[in-house]
């Protein structure tokens, strides 16, 4: 029988108990895409909440990526410095610490320019022999820092979740067309870091569906899924588009990405993180206990409670707090409005 709050290994890292915290944006870097003082706040006030495992929020692996305001990155030398204090922070706190690499977009220099927003039928195999490369580098300056741990992020419509999507990648070579070509340039990036980096933890973040008509199915995902474990993935973190479901009650509609978590634990020989709509320990522990699923992970609830799980194994097991709003998309640094109507500071 699984615990929530037992010693467990995720791959090579052990970690003090099955919660992880999955990454979530903040939009708190500054405009160098370097950590700040109160996003190391946050990230503190949470790994003290007591965690397995603290997994940084979208994180950019190049300089000429547009994405969005205070996004952070891990492109350059001058990013290490801060992501080096967050493994300090984490390890303190007895929490294992990863960082999620991503692409909002992939761009390219050219006559001077830039040239933005390249979707994966206009990439060349320079252009994606330079995609791995950045996620290569990045997970050493990750290494660099510190870190126990890298996400490659193929989720949520950024620029993997696209190039492994029937949706938007109509290529015709190697890269194109069936699952496994269509998720070849993960594997690549995976089987890369193992080989450059081989301390590090290397994860996925990957799409159970795009809920899209067109898009990436359960039965295409885990046939990318087990190809990336086949070259060295160490353990996957189940989501989906449309993530972030409103109106979730506990004991009612959690873990809304199960189903698939549940099929993809029985096919791969490698830890299973879900993610998605976990609000009481209850139903948590259900879940772990009704297959093969490792880890789970929350997000929006940690917003509201940061000592959400410190207070779950001190014996108080009431729901966690979030009403599951989706307001915080749209406060500053992320924050709860319950938190910041009370008068705090938020994390």
């Amino acid at each position: 029988m699984k615990i929530l709050f037992e010693k467990a290994a995720l791959g090579r890292l052990f970690l003090k108990n099955r919660l992880v915290r999955s990454a979530t944006w903040e939009g708190l870097a500054d405009g160098k895409g370097c950590l700040t003082r109160p996003l190391l706040d946050e990230c503190e006030a949470i790994v003290r909440g007591g965690v397995g495992c603290f997994v940084a929020g979208f994180t950019s692996v190049s300089d000429l990526d547009p994405g969005f305001g205070g996004m952070a990155r891990l492109s350059g030398a001058v990013h290490v410095a801060g992501f080096r204090r967050l493994a300090e922070i984490c390890h303190n706190a007895g929490c294992a610490a990863i960082v999620q690499l991503a692409l909002s977009e992939f761009s390219r220099e050219k006559n001077g320019g830039i040239q933005c927003g390249l979707e994966p039928c206009e990439l060349s195999e320079a252009d994606l022999q330079t995609v791995e490369s950045l996620f290569v580098a990045a997970a050493e300056r990750a290494c660099e820092a510190g870190l126990d741990g890298v996400q490659i992020h193929a989720a949520h419509g950024f620029f993997l979740s696209r190039f492994i999507s029937p949706a938007w990648n109509r290529r015709t070579d190697a890269f194109g067309g069936s699952p496994e070509n269509r998720g070849r340039l993960l594997a690549h990036i995976v089987h890369a870091i193992r080989t450059v980096s081989p301390s590090l933890h290397v994860s996925m973040k990957v799409n159970s569906s795009d809920f899209t008509p067109g898009g990436l199915e359960p039965a295409e995902s885990l046939a990318i899924c087990k190809l990336c474990a086949e070259s060295g993935l160490e353990s996957v973190e189940v989501s989906g588009n449309g993530t972030s479901v409103p109106g979730i009650r506990a004991g009612v509609n959690e873990a809304y990405f199960k189903d698939f978590a549940l099929l993809l634990a029985e096919q791969v020989e490698i830890p299973v993180i879900l993610v998605g709509g976990h609000r009481s320990p209850a139903c948590m522990e259900a879940v772990l206990n009704e297959g093969n699923i490792g880890f789970l992970s929350m997000s929006r609830p940690l917003i509201r409670e940061p000592d959400l799980p410190r207070r779950w194994q001190a014996g108080d097991s009431a729901s966690a707090a979030c009403i599951s709003c989706n307001s915080c998309y749209h406060t500053p640094g992320h924050q709860c409005v319950f938190t910041l109507k009370e008068g705090g500071k938020g994390r």
